[in-house]
């Protein structure tokens, strides 16, 4: 098991280009799909714990799938198996860029994925959205609870430019006491 998820965060982390947020269909796919170690619920309730922690989105969610399928050591191998190809990309491209980001290739190449890392993370971030909004056992066919949040976290990113962090807290607690209220969770 942990040779495995080991050699599945390797692929992660070698594939994931663009950020964490890049590898979230990704591990997506690893984890529920190809492994089935999770399902779709229990993984975007991952996400949303690995972004309110602190640290990359995509090493957090490796620690917390490692943990979840094989404790202390499935954190350490999903983790390393993350970080692994990362710190010999960046070294080695770091080294080349430097020495030739300036060609008019690498400018071109760098162009070409741009558009691709974009489309990764809004797929991403609709396989949330619609888990979040139609996905929940709370009995409702549209969860109107997480668009009423969702909407008041934009206004208050956007238009209000409040801390993203104050914005986390402030969904928490007033999911928590709905959902309480309610008698939902």
């Amino acid at each position: 098991m942990l040779l495995q998820v080991f050699l599945s965060f390797l692929q992660i982390g070698a594939f994931s280009f663009g950020g964490g947020y890049a590898a979230l269909p990704l591990i997506q796919d690893q984890v529920t799909i190809q492994h089935t170690w999770m399902t779709l619920t229990q993984f975007t309730d991952l996400i949303s714990i690995a972004e309110m922690t602190p640290g990359p989105i995509a090493v957090n969610s490796a620690t917390f799938v490692g943990i979840h399928l094989a404790g202390i050591e499935g954190a350490l191998v999903a983790t390393l198996g993350c970080i692994i190809p990362s710190c010999i990309f960046v070294s080695v491209l770091g080294y080349f860029y430097y020495k030739y980001g300036e060609l008019p290739i690498i400018k071109g190449i760098l162009a070409g994925l741009r558009p691709a890392v974009v489309a990764m993370i809004g797929g991403a971030g609709i396989t949330i959205l619609v888990l979040a909004v139609f996905g929940r056992a709370t009995g409702m066919s549209v969860n109107y609870i997480a668009i009423a949040i969702m909407v008041m976290s934009f206004i208050l990113l956007r238009w209000k430019h409040m801390n993203p962090i104050y914005v986390l807290l402030l969904s928490g607690l007033i999911g928590g006491a709905v959902y309480l209220a309610l008698g939902l969770v």
